[in-house]
């Protein structure tokens, strides 16, 4: 199987992870990643991920181009834009996931309530202010509202994910829709108390870290690979 026609059917389990999942439903949402030379794939417009298959899904370049059988999303746009302002990004994810999208409905993001918004890449998530969907100035909205990050609002329409794969996507998009959920329940109960950015700042740097070797903890030492084995007699 080539690349392109894996990356093809990844894309496919993807978007039916994301309804099966609870971010997403019906039609609505869509998807894309990078391929090289300046295109990507993304979902076809009006298509429900449970019939759509690999071939559906065209390819476009970033003059707005497009091959296939099917066309491309309407919020095309937006996924070239990030993509062409991103060459960190290998995918790009958006959904009407309930919770994300009842904080965008009042114009709001997600502020430092809890220490994982840092999980996007900065110590709040930002809201773009509204435009029609497919419209180039929703793009421009949201880029801006994205900056370096990896996850946007969008005003009264939902949530964008910019990530290194798909499954990062997917994992940073659930991520994402649990915080929105949290920060409404603590609200519900009372005013959320916000971590300063000097903390946010210190979380950005244990996530740049998390996994790896250098990850800082006076109380762990690393001594090498692994043990030597012992020989038996």
């Amino acid at each position: 199987m080539s690349a392109l026609a894996a990356l093809r059917r990844e894309m496919v389990r993807t978007c039916r992870a994301m309804n099966a999942s609870g971010i997403n439903q019906g039609t609505s949402g869509n998807l894309s990643a990078r391929l090289d030379g300046g295109r990507f794939l993304i979902t076809p417009s009006g298509l429900a991920y449970e019939t759509m298959k690999p071939a559906d899904l065209p390819v476009m370049d970033f003059s707005g181009r497009w091959w296939g059988p099917r066309r491309p999303s309407t919020e095309w746009r937006f996924h070239r834009d990030i993509l062409r302002a991103r060459p960190d990004v290998m995918a790009v994810l958006h959904v009407h996931s309930r919770h994300a999208t009842a904080l965008a409905c009042l114009g709001e993001g997600i502020p430092a309530f809890h220490y994982m918004v840092a999980a996007a890449g900065g110590a709040e998530i930002a809201c773009a202010p509204y435009a029609t969907f497919g419209t180039q100035a929703l793009s421009d909205h949201a880029l801006a509202a994205l900056g370096p990050r990896r996850a946007c609002l969008l005003a009264n329409h939902g949530l964008i994910v910019a990530e290194r794969s798909l499954a990062k996507a997917l994992a940073l998009a659930i991520e994402v829709e649990t915080l929105a959920a949290m920060y409404l329940l603590a609200r519900q109960a009372g005013r959320p108390k916000l971590l300063s950015r000097r903390e946010m700042a210190r979380v950005l740097e244990l996530f740049r870290l998390y996994g790896t070797p250098e990850f800082p903890d006076a109380d762990l030492r690393h001594e090498g690979a692994g043990l030597t084995p012992r020989r038996g007699r």
